[in-house]
């Protein structure tokens, strides 16, 4: 299997996306901005902006070549002198809705692959409702567990505690939202996280991931497009939107590497709000919807059946 191949689905990918959000937002229109990174290679970025549902939306493509960087040599025992390259490539996608009873969501499948012919895949896909709603939960929870037993029946747990562990906002001590799964090195051939499948083995499962996203989302998007919600909701959205840049910009080990690595600024940057708030010392009334959301943001909740 060569990457052009897994490059291909990629961009399939997000061509289906960009397709299936734009029609059950209704009015927003993605926009396309292509960039060239470097040190070779490049991507599609495309936007969504002021929709009847999104108001901001990202679905982006890329696939970047060359010399692999001190700080990723280091994270991965590789001799500084030796002549290493990479060529990377995959779908990153996160969407803020307008209607705080629509939940946020993010997507990443990706492939990495090293001039010595090591390579693996990575990815995960998580909710960050505004308000937990636990039909919602169940139904996201859900539709991933028999997304991941279809390919090992090991997936879906290990990847949702993963999930927990990497989606946590640690200087608040709560989850960014309701989880999901996270899942990273899936070698193929290998005993580790992949669980010894083959790359084409491996392969299948991302693109179930992937595939995944449009139906789950788009179900969340005609659910609660129309709910009303007050002023005070609102702002709670605003909080809760804080929450989620502290997260993107303190501890996303993307973003960080990303930024580190002089990548494309925009691209990077595309996953935050278009607007946050942040409260000082904010505490919620007792008993209150936004209260009882604060108090699901934890770890090891169990919210598929």
């Amino acid at each position: 299997m060569k990457v052009d191949e897994i490059e291909g689905f990629f961009k399939e990918l997000q061509d289906s996306i960009c397709s299936a959000i734009a029609d059950a937002d209704g009015t927003g229109k993605f926009k396309e901005d292509l960039w060239e990174h470097h040190s070779g290679g490049g991507g599609r970025t495309r936007l969504i902006q002021h929709g009847s549902v999104l108001e901001k939306g990202g679905v982006n493509f890329s696939k970047v070549q060359g010399e692999v960087h001190p700080r990723l040599r280091q994270q991965m025992n590789l001799g500084e002198n030796d002549d290493f390259h990479f060529t990377a490539t995959g779908v990153s996608i996160v969407m803020h809705p307008y209607n705080p009873h629509v939940p946020i969501i993010h997507m990443n499948v990706r492939y990495f692959e090293l001039s010595n012919g090591t390579c693996w895949f990575g990815g995960g896909i998580d909710l960050t409702p505004h308000y937990i709603n636990e039909a919602d939960a169940a139904f996201f929870h859900n539709y991933l567990k028999q997304s991941c037993n279809k390919h090992h029946i090991d997936f879906y747990p290990k990847f949702k505690t993963w999930a927990d562990d990497y989606f946590f906002i640690q200087h608040r001590n709560e989850t960014r939202g309701i989880g999901g799964i996270f899942f990273d090195y899936l070698k193929p051939d290998d005993a580790g996280n992949g669980n010894g499948l083959s790359k084409e083995a491996l392969f299948a499962f991302v693109k179930e991931i992937g595939e995944s996203f449009a139906p789950i989302y788009t179900a969340l998007m005609h659910k609660h497009r129309d709910e009303a919600f007050t002023e005070a909701q609102k702002q709670w959205q605003f909080l809760r939107r804080g929450r989620y840049v502290e997260f993107n910009l303190v501890w996303d080990r993307g973003t960080k590497f990303g930024l580190e690595t002089n990548g494309r600024t925009e691209s990077i940057l595309m996953s935050l709000p278009p607007q946050a708030n942040w409260e000082y010392n904010y505490e919620p009334e007792a008993g209150s919807p936004e209260a009882e959301t604060l108090e699901a943001l934890k770890k090891g909740l169990n919210w598929a059946s």
